[in-house]
């Protein structure tokens, strides 16, 4: 087994303390408003199962950085909006940490995250819906 010099738990504090992060209830408040993109960066596989945010762009984590960069052969012009602040998220606020600080060492200055991800949504009584289904 290799030597893990820097487990995840202190790469997602590393994160934590060098990027922004809204508090749950603060990030329900933003829901709707027009200068927010919510990001949702889970796996399709847990959309279908948990649901989604109403309104929320799906990228998941492991395309997040092709869709972003304008020379990528993947990027999506969803990520040029200057004008918003796009609000990242994960299932429990780890990987939305990690990629809001990817996207920071890109260059991005309008991104942030809410604290513990779409679990925390949900328990606070953010709104909630079904994935859409493709026909």
């Amino acid at each position: 087994m290799p030597t893990i010099t820097k487990g995840f738990r202190q790469l997602v504090d590393e994160a934590n303390a060098q990027i922004k992060t809204y508090p749950t209830p603060e990030a329900i408040n933003l829901h709707g408003s027009d200068r927010v993109l919510f990001v949702d960066l889970r796996d399709v596989r847990e959309l279908e199962r948990e649901g989604v945010i109403p309104g929320a762009f799906h990228a998941p984590r492991g395309m997040l950085e092709f869709w972003v960069d304008p020379e990528s052969p993947y990027h999506k012009p969803f990520f040029t909006q200057d004008d918003k602040e796009y609000v990242l998220f994960c299932g429990g606020g780890w990987r939305s940490a990690l990629a809001t600080k990817a996207l920071k060492d890109m260059g991005m200055t309008n991104v942030a995250h809410f604290d513990g991800g779409f679990a925390a949504w949900k328990k606070a009584g953010g709104p909630v819906g079904d994935k859409e289904q493709k026909a």
